[in-house]
């Protein structure tokens, strides 16, 4: 009951923020005909031929169709689903927040979620910092996340001594997210909002990439006491680009064996019709809610774990 009551009074905080801001509360679909092409995420599919549907793991592609017919800026809080996701931070039915902001900077998006997380913790004081993707790995572990080989990363895998790191056989990116979440993760929000950004051009999912001497993904992510929260980008408004990575999403899948998926094409329809230069982020409503009150396994916040649904 502690739980349900305050996820109650975290909802209402939620939406008094976004109400005095004149945010849009929206509601768009849960089931589609078109399902996430990232090889990182498997939609549950009900149906099958063309009568399939996939249930949404993010509103992010309708959500954007209404920022491209003129919604102005909006927001969700909505049930996503997630096949293959179960663990103490994990579940296959779970709550996001994700909102779009149109003319926001990555960086002014990411004041916003700041704001946000003060008012939704009670907790005014809370200190924020920013951290580089290419600053934390250079500093912490001594590689360059942009130049370092495979075989440097998987050396420095066995240097910190990362379980099974010896028997792995993994791509560039994927030692990344193996050093990120063993051996930096951890030691992320410590007493404070971290937020770390200017990803890695090849992890840049929907954010647009930068051109600097070290080119990057305008991305970011807020971690607290260790725990990824948010996930956030300046947004990709180019379809041609778009329709690359899909297609590129879509020879991983093949690749690594998984099941095809139908790619959005009202979403490259809605960009190609011009989308506004946006800044948007997802936020895990469970998350914030097991660090609001001091939970350390997801199923501590819900009122029915998958198990027993």
């Amino acid at each position: 009951m502690q739980a349900l009551q305050a996820r109650a009074a975290l909802f209402a905080r939620i939406r008094a923020f976004f109400a005095e801001r004149g945010v849009l509360e929206v509601e768009t679909p849960m089931l589609s005909r078109y399902a996430a092409t990232d090889p990182a995420l498997e939609s549950f599919r009900l149906g099958d031929g063309l009568a399939a549907r996939y249930l949404h793991t993010s509103p992010e592609f309708p959500m954007k169709r209404l920022l491209a017919a003129g919604s102005g800026p909006i927001y969700q809080i909505c049930r996503v689903f997630r096949d293959r996701e179960r663990g103490r931070r994990h579940h296959p039915e779970f709550t996001l927040l994700e909102w779009y902001r149109p003319g926001f900077t990555m960086h002014a998006l990411m004041d916003e979620v700041a704001d946000l997380l003060r008012v939704a913790l009670n907790a005014p004081d809370l200190a924020a910092e920013r951290i580089a993707y290419r600053e934390l790995f250079v500093s912490r572990l001594g590689l360059d996340p942009w130049h370092a080989s495979v075989d440097e990363r998987r050396a420095a895998a066995l240097a910190a001594g990362v379980p099974g790191a010896d028997a792995l056989m993994l791509d560039a990116d994927g030692w990344l997210d193996l050093l990120l979440c063993h051996c930096l993760e951890g030691d992320l929000g410590r007493g404070r909002m971290t937020f770390l950004y200017d990803y890695p051009p090849s992890q840049a999912a929907l954010a647009r990439v930068r051109a600097t001497p070290y080119p990057a993904a305008e991305r970011f992510e807020l971690y607290l006491e260790g725990v990824e929260l948010a996930n956030g980008f300046r947004e990709l408004t180019d379809a041609p680009e778009q329709r690359r990575r899909f297609e590129a999403d879509l020879l991983a899948r093949r690749r690594h064996g998984q099941r095809p998926v139908p790619l959005d094409a009202m979403l490259l329809a809605a960009l190609e019709a011009g989308m506004p230069d946006s800044a948007g982020v997802a936020l895990g409503l469970d998350r914030l809610l097991m660090g609001l009150l001091g939970v350390a396994d997801i199923d501590g916040v819900l009122a029915f774990p998958a198990e027993r649904a």
